[in-house]
């Protein structure tokens, strides 16, 4: 059974409010564990447009087709990654432009819906980096709509977020050199890495509870 969005996003919501075990959750939406683990997992990792049924029919513009293939043939993105990063519907799709691209034939456009040019990269400093992060994070991680909004491009988005959740603030800083492992630092720098990783979470957490209360009121709205 293919389920709409706005399904998912209510046994979502229904959940967060805690007033539910996950077996009770289940049996009250006629869902699997496996399907509500699935749609956590993916409104966690991609926010709410990850909750499209799979079968959706999506259009992609010739640019960012190129762009992903170019990605994966680079050697530093496994398939898996890139359908992530360029909200791409699956492995089986990218698959056909690669083998197309390696065929020497044209990537086109696929008509209407998202054939907007993809924002190129461009240089930030650390406190844009944070602030790109923290508003992606508000909007449920949708980043196309951060990156078009800030003017960098999709990619840059989704690697500051991604090395935000996991390092903080310390992982968008413009490194140079070689940085210490956790093993080599003294007491106090180590004191100060954990509170920071605190920081962060708390960060992390206000950020994505001040998206799920916009979902929330939009959802009250509907009523």
């Amino acid at each position: 059974m293919g389920y709409s969005k706005e399904f998912k996003y209510n046994v979502l919501l229904t959940y967060e409010h805690g007033n539910y075990s996950v077996r009770a959750l289940c049996k009250e939406f006629g869902i699997s564990k496996n399907s509500l683990k699935k749609w956590m997992n993916q409104f966690q990792k991609e926010g709410l447009e990850s909750l499209r049924p799979s079968g959706a029919w999506k259009a992609y513009s010739k640019e960012l087709k190129i762009t992903a293939v170019r990605a994966y043939l680079s050697g530093q993105y496994s398939q898996t990654e890139l359908i992530s990063m360029y909200d791409i519907s699956s492995t089986s799709v990218l698959k056909k432009w690669i083998k197309k691209y390696n065929s020497h034939k044209e990537l086109k456009d696929t008509s209407l819906g998202r054939t907007s040019s993809m924002t190129k990269g461009r240089k930030t400093t650390q406190d844009e980096r944070r602030q790109i992060v923290l508003s992606c994070l508000e909007n449920g991680k949708d980043y196309q709509k951060i990156a078009e909004t800030y003017k960098v491009s999709y990619q840059q988005v989704y690697q500051w977020v991604r090395k935000f959740e996991k390092d903080g603030d310390e992982a968008l800083k413009d490194k140079r050199g070689r940085t210490k492992q956790e093993n080599e630092l003294t007491p106090d720098e180590a004191f100060k890495l954990q509170m920071k990783r605190l920081e962060r979470e708390n960060e992390r957490l206000r950020a994505e509870n001040a998206f799920l209360k916009k979902l929330e009121e939009i959802e009250r709205r509907q009523k």
